[in-house]
C-alpha cells in the first residue's frame, strides 16, 4: 500500500510522464501521434495482402478484422514491453539526481500504452463498419479486457525494466522473445490450423496473449462475450507476475544508482 501513497503523492510526475511518453514516441515526426493510426494499418495491410497467398483458403471469413483485431492488441503488448524493459535506463540521469518512486516509470508506460491502444480501436471500429461487420455494445467490454492487459504488461516490465539495468543484452533477447511470441499468438492465423499439432496447440490456447486477443475478436468480430473463465485465469497470473515482479524490483532498485 506504501507504493501507491507514494505513485499518488508523485502523481502530477506520472501525469507528466504520460504525457511524455505519449507525445515523445513521435516526437519530431512530421504526421506525429497519427503514426499510431498508420502503423497497424501498414501491418495490416502487408498481411491482408501476403498471408491469403501463403495459406490459401485457410484464413476464414473476415480475414482483414481478423488481422486488425489481433494486430492492434498485440501491438499494445509490445510497445508496453519494449517501453518498459529499457525505461530505467533511458531515464538514469534523472534516477541518479532526484528522488521519486521508480516505478512511476513503469505505470507511465502501461498507462500511455494503454490511452494509445484505445485510441487505436477507432481503427478496428471503423474496420467493421466499413466490411460490413458492424459493432455492438459488446463493445463496452473492452477496457476490462484492456486493464487485464495491462496489469499482466506492468508485471513483466516491472521484472524487465529492472533487470534490464543488470543484464546489458536484456533488450535484445526480450526483442527476440516477442518475435517468437508473435507467431506463438494466433495473430495472422486461426487456433484452429493448429488443432492436430499436439502439444503446439496446448501451448497456444493457454498463451495468455491467445486469451486476450481471443476476447477482444469476440467483442469487435463476433459480438459475444468472451469466456469470463480463461480471462478470470489472465487476470490472476497478471496480479501474480505483477506481486512478483515488484518484489524483483525493489530488490534491485537498490543498485540502479550504481549501476546505471
Amino acid at each position: 500500500m506504501n507504493v501507491l501513497k507514494e505513485i499518488y503523492e508523485y502523481r502530477e510526475l506520472l501525469k507528466t510522464n504520460i504525457k511524455k511518453d505519449i507525445r515523445g514516441r513521435y516526437k519530431g515526426s512530421f504526421l506525429g501521434i497519427l503514426w499510431s493510426f498508420i502503423n497497424p494499418l501498414l501491418q495490416v495491410l502487408v498481411y491482408a495482402i501476403v498471408f491469403p497467398f501463403l495459406m490459401r483458403g485457410a484464413q476464414g471469413d473476415n480475414y482483414v478484422i481478423y488481422l486488425i483485431a489481433g494486430l492492434i492488441p498485440w501491438t499494445f503488448f509490445t510497445t508496453v514491453i519494449n517501453g518498459g524493459t529499457t525505461s530505467i535506463k533511458a531515464n538514469a540521469g534523472i534516477i541518479k539526481k532526484v528522488y521519486f518512486p521508480r516505478e512511476i516509470l513503469l505505470v507511465s508506460q502501461v498507462v500511455s500504452g494503454l490511452i494509445n491502444f484505445l485510441i487505436s480501436c477507432i481503427i478496428i471500429i471503423v474496420f467493421c463498419l466499413i466490411f460490413g461487420v458492424g459493432i455492438s455494445y459488446h463493445i463496452i467490454i473492452v477496457p476490462i479486457i484492456a486493464i487485464i492487459q495491462s496489469i499482466l504488461s506492468l508485471g513483466i516490465i516491472l521484472i524487465l525494466g529492472a533487470v534490464n539495468v543488470y543484464v546489458q543484452d536484456m533488450e535484445y533477447i526480450i526483442g527476440f522473445v516477442l518475435n517468437m511470441g508473435f507467431y506463438a499468438t494466433p495473430i495472422i492465423y486461426q487456433l484452429d490450423l493448429l488443432s492436430g499439432a499436439g502439444i503446439l496447440y496446448t501451448l497456444v490456447s493457454i498463451n495468455p496473449l491467445t486469451v486476450l486477443v481471443s476476447a477482444y475478436r469476440d467483442v469487435f468480430m463476433y459480438h459475444v462475450w468472451p469466456d469470463p473463465l480463461p480471462l478470470f485465469f489472465v487476470l490472476l497470473l497478471g496480479l501474480a507476475v505483477m506481486l512478483i515482479g515488484y518484489g524483483i524490483f525493489r530488490k534491485l532498485e537498490k543498485g540502479f544508482a550504481e549501476e546505471l
